[in-house]
């Protein structure tokens, strides 16, 4: 079933020149470089070109590249070997774990644990490692507090950036009342609700000066 799976994978690449106001680690002819690492949460709705095309509205180019497997955590990745090789070979400034909410105790064992071993990969190749925090499904909507919890001690622990799309999401579902940043089946995001996230990821990845 994992090799059929496998052969689902999405992996997108997008390549721009590199913005005034981008990472100084680059020079200017150069993107600022991101591999999103993760499940259908990153797919769905092609958020890394979300993403490349919020960077670029700020005037930050972004090459963005997307690993992503249904109902993938971070662990089967690292399994599959993949992400290593590209690690190592794609000089990344940032690489951006996501996996599903991880609000339970193994959930948050594999984002600290398992993490670590993405941690000293890019310690290694010179990539800041980032925790996309994600969101529950409308029926565990009692579960956010975990899950808010759990992606932002892994990234304390790994000295990592987080990423707190799910922070954003449960502010404004709880001063709106509103639940349309849920996709139909009330877990994936809906275009609006990718769209919130692409913002928050840029934000937060390279914070205005």
């Amino acid at each position: 079933m994992r090799s059929i799976v496998f052969l689902l994978v999405v992996f997108i690449t997008y390549v721009g020149l590199y913005g005034q106001d981008a990472a100084t680690t680059n020079s200017p002819s150069e993107p600022v470089k991101v591999l999103f690492v993760g499940n259908s949460l990153v797919y769905t709705n092609n958020l890394p070109d979300l993403v490349q095309k919020e960077a670029l509205s700020k005037g930050i180019d972004m090459d963005c590249e997307m690993i992503a497997f249904p109902n993938y955590a971070i662990i089967d990745h690292w399994k599959d070997g993949m992400v290593q090789k590209l690690i190592s070979e794609k000089a990344y400034d940032f690489v951006i774990l996501q996996q599903g909410p991880s609000s339970q105790k193994e959930g948050r064992r594999m984002l600290i644990e398992d993490g670590k071993k993405y941690r000293e990969l890019c310690e290694k190749y010179n990539a800041q490692l980032c925790y996309f925090m994600v969101w529950p499904s409308l029926a565990y909507f009692e579960t956010f507090d975990g899950v808010i919890q759990n992606y932002r001690d892994a990234a304390s622990i790994n000295n990592a950036i987080i990423l707190p799309v799910g922070e954003v999401w449960k502010d404004y579902i709880e001063q709106t009342k509103k639940f349309d940043y849920y996709g139909r089946d009330q877990f994936h995001p809906s275009t609006l609700g990718s769209t919130v996230a692409a913002k928050v990821i840029v934000k937060h990845l390279i914070p205005p000066k």
